[in-house]
């Protein structure tokens, strides 16, 4: 071959080569918009429901004939801290988040009116369901959506088809020093030791609660505490969750009895736990694993709002459970 169509041979080879790469990265790029496309193509819908006299405001995406996972929220935000993580479930599954009374959107009713404990926000939850006549679920427990969801879960364990626990307690090895002075208020329940609680909900202690333990604070928004702080300095408010505070000491007595659910239901579980919480540590994660036989175990480098800075990994990780465990 002559040099010169050697050199042509050669340009050609490498036209050819460039025109089939971007092809290839023309037709992946399609086929991932096409996914996103797919993801984003379920509407997320804000309503408001009564439930026993009360406004409850709740989101709900993905329609009835799917699979209902039903998001369960910690304190002190609300539903908002599910946006994301909706988006990325709704393409399969029918997604259910509520707010509870005196959170989020929801109504506040007067705490002389209303009882702010854990056996009455799980009522809340429980006639939710019923009103919207949803009797199958996977439940995603958070904070205080596990008390909730555990209530619900060992009362109606046919019900349950999977739950998914981020960073939400059944086990006393998951009580450390957060806890310490809140247990000297469950001891003794005193203007000055209530008053030693509100720094939690304070405008730093609502931005420490998102930004600890996290990798990259710009990751996330301050949207999150700015929501949060709208219901928390609502009149009234901080007596509310002093109550939840104090009532949180019922929790720990009905432990065994939830243990004793995974024991003998055996749930599939799905646990995915920012690992650098100072709320729940992971101490309260590995226990799970004593009780649960159909568990898989992720312990993710962030903190207690996990799906703040790994949402789309925990999405991934909850549509591959599901997946494996036939919930489709």
């Amino acid at each position: 071959m002559k040099i010169k169509n050697l050199k042509s041979f050669i340009v050609l080879a490498l036209l050819a080569g460039l025109f089939a790469t971007a092809t290839s990265f023309s037709n992946n790029e399609s086929r991932a918009a096409e996914q996103i496309e797919s993801i984003i193509s379920e509407p997320t819908y804000h309503k408001t429901i009564s439930i026993n006299g009360v406004d409850v405001f709740y989101r709900e995406a993905g329609t009835g004939d799917k699979p209902t996972i039903l998001l369960l929220h910690g304190y002190p935000t609300s539903s908002h801290m599910f946006r994301n993580l909706i988006k990325n479930l709704s393409h399969k599954y029918h997604v259910l988040a509520p707010d509870y009374p005196g959170y989020g959107r929801s109504e506040q009713p007067s705490i002389n009116d209303f009882e702010y404990t854990f056996d009455n926000m799980a009522e809340i939850v429980e006639d939710f369901l019923d009103e919207l006549k949803v009797d199958k679920y996977s439940i995603y427990l958070m904070d205080y959506g596990a008390p909730i969801g555990f209530r619900i879960a060992s009362k109606y364990p046919k019900r349950v088809e999977s739950l998914i626990i981020q960073n939400g307690n059944a086990y006393e090895e998951g009580l450390r020093d957060f806890w310490i002075p809140i247990k000297k208020y469950w001891n003794n329940k005193t203007l000055e030791n209530g008053k030693a609680l509100e720094g939690f909900h304070s405008h730093d202690g609502l931005i420490w609660q998102y930004t600890h333990g996290v990798q990259d604070s710009t990751k996330i928004s301050p949207d999150n505490w700015q929501i949060d702080e709208r219901h928390i300095l609502k009149e009234g408010n901080n007596e509310i969750q002093l109550a939840m505070f104090y009532d949180y000491r019922t929790n720990v007595p009905l432990y065994p009895k939830w243990q004793k659910y995974f024991r003998e239901h055996q749930p599939p579980t799905l646990i995915v736990w920012g690992k650098n919480d100072y709320i729940f540590p992971s101490d309260g994660a590995h226990p799970y694993k004593k009780d649960l036989k159909n568990l898989e175990f992720h312990l993710l480098d962030t903190g207690h709002f996990a799906i703040e800075e790994k949402g789309d990994e925990i999405a991934n990780y909850i549509l591959n459970f599901l997946d494996k465990y036939n919930i489709k």
